[in-house]
């Protein structure tokens, strides 16, 4: 089994040695190969290093950056051949596995493949695609910043929190990750996936054009191909040198651009303004601040830039931990994550829990100032919930004798559905009965990316959907397993065993005490009630810890 990171500039493929992970190199002797494929003049597909050089000289014959468009509509011509995202990424995971085949002369079918945190369900379905058609089955898909983290050797560490910034070619990912007694547990994701070094390079493009007046569009695909390529290197130029400059012919004149590392720095705020976003909202939904943060590891190539990486220094006064070159990390920690599936001692060694990227919810009616309010988006299990995990919630039919009620389900953080991505629906007949019966439906997601709704009556009729994140990874069996093991999950915190001796400890310490600790004591238990209808298993479990440790403490109290 093969680790592969298909990135947005380049992507990496690597393997478990049984001692170590390697990268594979390609069969130009690099590790990496870059994510870029062309047609040539007799209608050959070139993929790599040498369409990369071709981007030049024949731009029109080649594409690029197609990562960014996963799972969209998107098609790209190339002479006679029309491709989409996903089958151009293909053609790069093809490339991959012959390359990883031809270094371990043996077959390579099975593969873990790191994708973007932030990508939802149709990019990573379109990834899964994207791999059956060169030929791999894909046995799970990894965050990039996970990957990161694993590749890093940071499930070696205990307690501690570690922040993991990934700017790659197309796509800005932000994890917050907590390490304690040999688990990684992911608390938090978020992310840009229409920013990244690609942006870095357009910013000083459009500063050439505009300082010497020229219209993008006006200009040849040729030209604006040479560039691009300049502008490019101007970019990496400028991560040694206060300044750098290139010049250009179009329509034979000849035009010069210069730029100081101080102006570059102005140019890129409005993008380094964009990434405090998806990092606020890491740290908020991960309930801690900046200051709390142990490590800040930076991966993708774009954070080579000293720019960037002074940017994240400054605002999370932090040095970052850069002992792995950041265009190589994911792509080893995705060896690992390979290994992981295959090599039980390591199993043993690492446990790792994950979050759920969007907030999964359904389509409800709402009542308005003005009246009914359709289309309203009602999240059931809320985004960065810790995965496995089962929630439930009470929706109320609208009208008398209603004959149905329909479910459909969507994916995403906006308040209306129109907004957000739709995965799936499903309809409950309904005996007759008056308005306001109740009607719950049940969200239980699993770490296979598998969501199972339940709907349930006030007589006990119910219907169920299934839907995989990543349909055909599981067969009928493996599917029936996991759904079993969600069946553990559908008991609400309120009723599990554990909760209910922790509540009764605090009632009877109630019962026990007088004046001020005995109103100390109710409001811990109003916390603890109101916490556990929340549903929330990770602050069940802190708060339970925090409750024993008083408990303990007022005992002890007691007899000193």
């Amino acid at each position: 089994m093969i680790g592969i990171d298909l990135g947005t500039s380049n992507s990496v493929v690597s393997f478990w040695d049984g001692d170590q992970i390697k990268l594979i190199p390609n069969r130009f002797g690099k590790v990496l190969t870059p994510s870029v494929v062309g047609v040539d003049d007799d209608g050959k597909i070139l993929i790599g290093e040498i369409a990369k050089e071709r981007l030049i000289s024949h731009p029109q014959l080649t594409a690029a950056a197609f990562k960014r468009f996963m799972g969209t509509q998107k098609q790209y011509q190339l002479e006679a051949h029309s491709f989409s995202p996903t089958e151009l990424s293909s053609l790069v995971l093809k490339s991959l596995k012959e390359d990883a085949e031809e270094y371990l002369k043996k077959p390579c079918t099975e593969a873990v493949i790191s994708v973007p945190a932030y990508f939802n369900n149709i990019e990573r379905e379109a990834t899964i695609e994207a791999a059956k058609l060169a030929g791999l089955d894909v046995q799970n898909l990894v965050s990039e910043p996970t990957a990161a983290a694993l590749a890093y050797g940071l499930h070696k560490d205990v307690d501690q929190s570690i922040l993991v910034i990934d700017l790659g070619g197309g796509t800005f990912d932000v994890s917050l990750l907590e390490m304690f007694s040999g688990v990684m547990q992911v608390e938090a994701i978020s992310g840009d996936n229409q920013l990244g070094g690609e942006d870095f390079t357009q910013v000083i493009i459009q500063d050439c054009l505009r300082k010497n007046d020229l219209a993008e569009q006006l200009l040849s695909a040729e030209t604006q191909a040479v560039i691009y390529k300049k502008a490019e290197r101007l970019k990496i130029e400028l991560s040694s040198k206060e300044k750098s400059s290139f010049s250009f012919e179009n329509e034979q004149a000849v035009f010069d651009y210069e730029l100081t590392v101080q102006d570059y720095e102005q140019l890129c705020l409005p993008l380094l303004k964009r990434m405090r976003q998806p990092i606020g909202r890491v740290l908020n939904d991960g309930r801690i601040d900046s200051k709390s943060i142990d490590q800040m590891i930076l991966i993708g190539g774009a954070t080579k830039n000293p720019s960037i990486k002074n940017y994240f220094s400054r605002l999370m006064k932090i040095i970052p931990y850069t002992q792995i070159n950041p265009d190589e990390a994911v792509g080893q920690g995705a060896g690992i994550q390979a290994a992981l599936k295959t090599q039980q001692e390591m199993v043993n060694e690492l446990m790792m829990t994950d979050v759920c990227a969007h907030s999964l919810g359904v389509d409800v009616v709402s009542q308005g100032p003005n009246g009914f309010i359709t289309g309203v988006f009602e999240p059931i299990i809320e985004r960065n919930t810790t995965i496995p995990v089962s929630k439930i919630k009470t929706f109320l039919t609208l009208k008398d004798n209603q004959k149905e009620v329909l479910f459909s389900v969507y994916q995403g953080e906006h308040p209306m559905v129109k907004n957000n991505l739709k995965i799936g629906e499903l309809a409950l007949k309904l005996p007759p009965r008056p308005a306001d019966t109740p009607v719950d439906c049940r969200f239980t997601y699993d770490s296979n990316g598998v969501l199972e709704v339940i709907v349930t009556d006030v007589e006990g009729n119910e219907n169920q959907l299934i839907i995989e994140s990543h349909p055909g990874k599981l067969n009928a069996e493996q599917l029936q397993e996991s759904l079993q093991k969600m069946e553990d999950l559908k008991i609400h915190p309120r009723d599990r065993a554990e909760n209910r001796l922790l509540l009764a400890k605090l009632e009877r310490a109630y019962t026990e005490a007088l004046g001020d600790k005995r109103q100390y004591i109710q409001r811990l238990i109003l916390e603890f009630q109101q916490t556990l209808e929340q549903q929330d298993d990770l602050e069940t479990k802190r708060l339970s810890v925090k409750l024993l440790q008083q408990l303990n403490a007022m005992e002890e109290e007691q007899w000193t």
